[in-house]
């Protein structure tokens, strides 16, 4: 991976970063990113892939990132879980591949994560905060944190 910097951290910081998370929450994948650094490591690996769990019906009414591979944990309504979702993981994502998982608030993402790990991803990481956030006071999202409230890139078509 290309060593660039995100404000005045390296890369490599962001990395390493994400790996504290993972040792500090007794996590089995690679690391925690936060919409931010997830963005970056994106942004400057081109072989980086961007998993979005979240169902179509979360893609279609709340919005996407441009780019990443939709793989539905569970599928709406009564988010139903996706029995083919390890056989899918593997059909449309390498192995070797630095791959981050995104859902709406980083639940579904960490157990996606975890089940890589298991399939033997060994770059699996996931984007806590999610696309959408925390919920607020006023159990509305994208107020508090998240990849939308952090302004990154997403299109609603």
């Amino acid at each position: 991976m290309a060593l660039d910097h995100v404000g005045n951290q390296s890369i490599s910081a962001i990395l390493s970063t994400a790996q504290s998370r993972a040792v500090q929450n007794n996590l089995s994948y690679a690391g925690a990113l936060t919409p931010q650094e997830a963005y970056e490591l994106l942004r400057i690996n081109a072989d980086a892939k961007l998993v979005d769990v979240r169902s179509r019906a979360e893609l279609e009414l709340v919005g996407r990132v441009p780019n990443a591979t939709g793989i539905e944990w569970a599928f709406y309504p009564g988010m139903v879980a996706n029995s083919d979702f390890a056989a899918q993981l593997t059909a449309q994502v390498d192995k070797n591949a630095f791959v981050i998982f995104m859902c709406r608030t980083g639940g579904r993402s960490h157990n996606a994560a975890v089940i890589a790990q298991q399939l033997g991803f060994t770059q699996a990481f996931n984007m806590i905060e999610g696309f959408e956030g925390e919920a607020n006071a006023d159990k509305q999202r994208t107020q508090i944190n998240g990849w939308k409230h952090a302004g990154l890139p997403w299109t609603n078509a």
